[in-house]
C-alpha cells in the first residue's frame, strides 16, 4: 500500500476512502496508543482530501469518535459522507461521523480558545427567530471573547454552537452568527439553545412548498414554486444538478402555464418525482412558455437515466447536468 500523500495525478475519492479504511484496519492500534494522534491521523485524512478536517473526542456509545467533516465546505461535503458510509460499524471503542456531533452533556464542554479556555458555563446568547423563519439569528458571548481577536472569537463561538447543536443541526437551524465583545442584555444560558431550535424546527417537519414571483432579465413575470426550508446539508450526497426544462403550449398573457398545461406539468412532478430514486426536487421555475424543474441527484445513482427515460408530449425537452455541490444554481432559493 503506498504512503500517504498525495500523487501528481487526481486520486479517484472512492480509491481514497477505501485506501483509508484499509491503512485505519492496520493503524487502529498505534492510534489508540498514541498521546498525540495528529501524526497518525493527519496524513492519512490528507490523503483523502486536504481539506477535509477531522478530531478524535469522546464518543456517545462509543468510547472514542471519529470526526472527518467538510468544514462547511460544499465541495467537500458529500466526500466527508462517503467516508462515514464506508466506516465499519461501530463497537465499544470507536464510532465515525462526518460531522460534529453536539456533546452529550454541554455544559462540560471546555477547550482551548486563543491563549484562554472556553467554558460552557460561561457561554451566553442572545436569540431572534424572525416571524416564519427556519432559522435562529444568534449573538453569542463569553468573557473570553473581550481578549481575544475577531477570528478566534468567531471560530470560538462556531465551535461552540456545534458542541451544543452539531454541526449539520447548526447549518439547519442558525442564521446570523454574532461574536459578541459585550454581552447582550438579553441575554440567557447558551445550553438553552437546543430547546429553542427544537421549537423552530417543530414548524417545519412536513413537507412544505415555498410559491414566488418575480421577473426575468428581460421583464418578463416569472413564477417559482421551492421546497421551504431548502437546504443542501438535508440532502448531502446530491451534488448533482439536473436541470430539466419542459417547453408548453398553453399560457396565459403572462407567458405563464395555463389550462391542459399546467394539469401536464403538475402531472409530469409527480411522474418525475416517482422516477428520481436517491435525488430530489428542488425547485420549479416558470416563464415565457418553459418550466424548468431542478433536481439534485446522487451522482453515483441512476438518476440521470431516469429522468431522461421520462416522456414529455408538448415540445422537445432540454436537459443539462452538472456538478454543482453548493447547489448555485437554487442559490435563490436556500432558506
Amino acid at each position: 500500500m503506498r504512503l500517504f500523500g498525495r500523487k501528481s495525478e487526481p486520486v479517484d475519492p472512492a480509491v481514497a476512502i477505501s485506501e483509508f479504511w484499509t491503512w485505519w484496519a492496520e493503524a487502529r492500534p498505534r492510534v489508540e496508543a498514541a498521546d498525540d494522534k495528529a501524526e497518525l491521523m493527519a496524513p492519512a485524512v490528507a490523503a483523502i482530501d486536504p481539506g477535509l478536517v477531522w478530531e478524535v473526542g469522546n464518543g456517545r456509545g462509543s468510547l472514542f469518535s471519529l470526526v472527518v467533516s467538510s468544514a462547511a465546505n460544499p465541495e467537500l461535503r458529500s466526500l466527508a459522507h462517503r467516508w462515514a458510509q464506508a466506516a465499519p460499524e461501530p463497537d465499544a471503542m470507536w464510532e465515525f461521523h462526518p460531522s460534529r456531533q453536539a456533546a452529550s452533556i454541554p455544559a462540560d464542554v471546555r477547550f482551548p480558545a486563543g491563549p484562554h479556555e472556553f467554558d460552557m458555563a460561561r457561554f451566553v446568547v442572545a436569540l431572534r427567530v424572525p416571524p416564519g423563519s427556519p432559522r435562529v439569528d444568534i449573538s453569542a458571548y463569553h468573557p473570553i471573547f473581550e481578549d481575544i481577536d475577531d477570528d478566534t472569537r468567531m471560530e470560538t463561538a462556531m465551535l461552540a454552537l456545534d458542541r451544543l447543536l452539531g454541526e449539520d443541526e447548526v447549518a439547519r437551524w442558525v442564521g446570523d452568527v454574532t461574536a459578541a465583545q459585550i454581552e447582550p442584555i438579553d441575554a440567557l444560558p447558551a445550553i438553552h439553545l437546543p430547546a429553542v431550535v427544537a421549537d423552530v424546527a417543530e414548524g417545519f417537519q412536513d413537507e412544505q412548498w415555498a410559491l414566488l414571483e418575480g421577473t426575468t432579465a428581460r421583464g418578463k413575470k416569472l413564477t417559482a414554486t421551492a421546497r421551504f426550508p431548502l437546504r443542501p446539508v438535508d440532502y448531502p450526497l446530491y451534488d448533482q444538478h439536473i436541470a430539466v426544462t419542459l417547453p408548453y403550449r398553453k399560457s396565459d398573457g403572462d407567458g405563464l402555464p395555463a389550462g391542459d398545461s399546467l394539469d401536464a406539468l403538475n402531472a409530469f412532478h409527480q411522474t418525475l418525482t416517482a422516477a428520481l430514486g436517491p435525488a430530489v426536487v428542488a425547485a420549479h421555475v416558470s416563464s415565457e412558455g418553459v418550466r424548468t424543474f431542478h433536481v439534485y441527484a446522487d451522482p453515483t445513482g441512476a438518476t440521470e437515466r431516469a429522468v431522461r427515460d421520462l416522456v414529455w408530449r408538448e415540445g422537445r425537452p432540454a436537459i443539462v447536468v452538472t456538478m454543482d455541490p453548493e447547489w448555485s444554481a437554487v442559490a435563490h432559493f436556500l432558506t
